[in-house]
């Protein structure tokens, strides 16, 4: 069973992460310091509030993570913990992300659609492949509950509208994110970590 090591950093639903891991055939592991994740082959960084949260993820994780990415293992980010995948965001200008995607999150505007954004959307494949969002089909619809949202750019396979459209699945090499929440996206959320799941292990 692949074991998937979720990032603890006190911004996450981590009890509905945790059970949708285990129902996608993974044995999830809570961890809540950088050494923990010497030697992971699969991570997951969940994320939910203000983007401030990260700063959490100081220096250390970043260089465990990076490490990781760069050995080959596989990472996933869930709502804000995709948007700190990218350089950063409006919401908390003075932190940095990730930035293994180039781009900064933006606020949501719209004088029609109520935001924050919460409830369900579709997902509108782009013509990039997605080894994330095998065996989906076209339009499948997932939960989102979000008011800064990331750029489209040519690492996105799924964008979303409301208001205006956002990334809303992200993938770079082994590196993968979703703005909106699998873990409570029903079939679509369970195929998708599925996915990652396979991915982790070199099989998509």
């Amino acid at each position: 069973m692949t074991v998937v090591d979720v990032i603890d950093y006190g911004a996450g639903n981590l009890a509905s992460v945790l059970k949708a891991l285990r129902a996608s055939g993974a044995e999830p592991r809570l961890v809540t310091t950088p050494d923990t994740i010497a030697s992971s082959g699969a991570l997951l960084v969940p994320g939910v509030g203000h983007f401030s949260a990260t700063e959490t993820l100081g220096e250390a994780w970043r260089h465990a993570l990076q490490a990781r990415i760069n050995a080959g293992a596989a990472l996933l980010g869930i709502c804000l913990g995709m948007q700190w995948l990218f350089d950063g965001s409006e919401e908390a200008p003075a932190l940095s992300g990730l930035g293994v995607f180039a781009g900064r999150c933006f606020r949501l505007q719209s004088d029609t659609v109520k935001i924050p954004h919460v409830g369900w959307n579709s997902l509108d494949r782009t013509p990039a492949p997605s080894r994330l969002l095998a065996d989906i089909p076209a339009g499948a619809y997932a939960y989102f509950t979000h008011t800064f949202a990331a750029p489209i750019g040519p690492e996105c396979t799924a964008t979303t509208t409301h208001g205006g459209s956002f990334a809303s699945v992200v993938e770079r090499d082994r590196v993968f994110g979703t703005q909106w929440h699998p873990e409570k996206s029903g079939d679509t959320g369970l195929q998708v970590l599925s996915n990652f799941v396979a991915l982790a292990k070199g099989g998509r």
